[in-house]
């Protein structure tokens, strides 16, 4: 406007339409329209001067791009274009490419452009940013709770956490009640609002909760182990909001406030006896908003914002759902089993003493180190037993331990009856079984350097003279004792009813212990 009142100025002191454009740094057609419209307007020095700058831009431009007799203009879908351009590689330029092809008459894209930023700015907040179909979801915990009675007859009341997941470019909303917000609650919620969403975003924005980030950093956030895997078993990432600014979450911040009002308002006169429950009443809700509540200015629900925005980008679900774990670091013991849970499971003998990984889920601890896995055990209950694998056992415990009471009995009737009698006695004399293993397995060794047929004598002159041990037998062998008659072999006679009383010295007589 300071160019058209030097102009008129100019005009009034009586210089020509081209000095006047020399001299204010315009073209001499953009002088002379000026004055054309000011004659039109019917202004002249005086009532220039009494103007404001929007009263005289109105007075002069506010039948520009308007023509006199032509019929209005028809106005573009501004509600479709805001959907359109929330796709990929969608523009104002080939929107607008589109509306002109339909009306040939209609704005041109200058003005186009200035309606349709208009409409944008009388959208609410978080519609105003930028969400591309499909690129994220955002995830957090509502801050109220709502109690289910867990107990009927002592009353016992427990609060339950909403989970709250919603998509950037739809609105498609997610809600669950959780017992808590731990690990394993949050995993599996997440895994769940996958399946409503029936996809997977590229990307998942949650604030800096501990159970997502475990060190926040505006630069380089560290991700909760756990966290991360999930995310890589449905081909997304984590990008968590920087810390301390609440408009990189505003999407979900006013999910949350919705959901507060739309579910807690609604079921703030209901009882519930257990989480299922809960859950059944959220998820009618859930449905209601997302299918039949219609977004205003959009003029869509949820759901058809979903189809047609968020579905045609988000990936495919895995064919198995991801299975929660949690890690623990751990000692390998000297025995070559590490504890998870009070229960011990095997690692390779070589880790001993080492420091390994244990993945644990509700079924099965994996054992890794350095990354790499070296053993897999189905989880047993914390009775502080052992689980234990042949191949992790060095060779000379494997052989040790494949040793049982059927093996040997079953050794010892193949190389004879009188073996098979030898080892049962030592088992059973002994207060318990396994105290008598290194013996019996000694002795059925005894069969490879002295033959099966001189055990057999060996073990049978064992049970006769009561030397129950594996140094007896292998004495009786070294000494070749088996392959001598009894009475030749040294074995005290008996003596008979009228024999004479030995007399000597060192024996006690029966007067001595009188």
């Amino acid at each position: 406007m300071r160019q058209v009142r030097d102009v008129v100025r100019m005009k009034a002191a009586g210089i020509s339409a081209r000095e006047i454009a020399v001299r204010i740094g315009v073209a001499p057609s953009t002088v002379r329209l000026t004055m054309k419209r000011l004659e039109q307007a019917g202004l002249d020095e005086a009532a220039v001067a009494d103007l404001s700058e929007a009263a005289l831009e109105a007075r002069l431009f506010s039948h520009v791009g308007t023509k006199q007799g032509h019929r209005r203009r028809i106005e573009p879908d501004f509600a479709l274009i805001h959907r359109e351009l929330k796709r990929k590689h969608v523009t104002l330029q080939i929107l607008w490419d589109e509306y002109i092809e339909a009306h040939p008459d209609g704005y041109r894209y200058s003005r186009f452009c200035d309606l349709y930023r208009g409409f944008e700015r009388r959208l609410s907040v978080t519609m105003r940013q930028t969400h591309i179909g499909g690129d994220k979801l955002f995830v957090d915990y509502a801050g109220d709770t709502v109690p289910v009675v867990v107990d009927r007859l002592k009353g016992t009341v427990r609060r339950a956490q909403i989970f709250v997941a919603v998509m950037g470019a739809s609105n498609f909303s997610y809600g669950e009640a959780t017992w808590s917000q731990a690990l394993g609650d949050w995993i599996g919620a997440h895994g769940r609002a996958f399946e409503a969403i029936g996809g997977v975003p590229n990307l998942l924005v949650p604030d800096n909760t501990k159970v997502a980030v475990i060190k926040a950093c505006l630069y380089d956030p560290q991700i909760n182990r756990t966290y991360a895997a999930m995310a890589a078993h449905y081909d997304t990432a984590v990008l968590p909001a920087r810390p301390r600014k609440p408009r990189d979450k505003a999407k979900v911040e006013g999910c949350v406030l919705i959901v507060e009002r739309w579910l807690l308002g609604r079921l703030r006169h209901r009882i519930f006896y257990s989480l299922a429950e809960l859950n059944a009443a959220i998820t009618d809700l859930m449905k209601r908003l997302n299918e039949e509540r219609v977004i205003r200015r959009l003029g869509r629900t949820r759901r058809q914002l979903l189809e047609e925005l968020d579905r045609p980008r988000l990936k495919p679900l895995p064919v198995e759902p991801y299975v929660f774990a949690e890690w623990r670091i751990r000692r390998v013991g000297i025995d070559y089993h590490v504890e998870v849970e009070k229960h011990f499971y095997s690692v390779p003998f070589r880790l001993a003493r080492q420091e390994v990984e244990a993945r644990i889920t509700a079924r099965t601890v994996e054992i890794f180190a350095r990354g790499e896995r070296v053993a897999a055990h189905l989880r047993s209950s914390g009775n502080g037993g052992h689980t234990t694998v042949r191949e992790h056992m060095p060779s000379s415990h494997r052989r040790h331990g494949d040793w049982t009471i059927e093996r040997i009995r079953k050794e010892a009737a193949r190389i004879g009856s009188v073996t098979a009698i030898l080892c049962d006695l030592i088992l059973e004399r002994r207060s318990h079984p396994e105290q008598g293993f290194r013996a019996c397995i000694g002795i059925l060794r005894l069969a490879k350097p002295f033959g099966p047929s001189r055990l057999e004598a060996a073990a049978a002159r064992a049970i006769d003279i009561g030397a129950l041990s594996y140094g007896s037998v292998r004495s009786i062998l070294d000494k070749r004792l088996d392959q001598v008659p009894p009475t030749q072999a040294g074995k005290r006679q008996e003596p008979g009813p009228d024999a004479a009383p030995i007399l000597h010295p060192n024996i006690r007589g029966p007067r001595y212990y009188q």
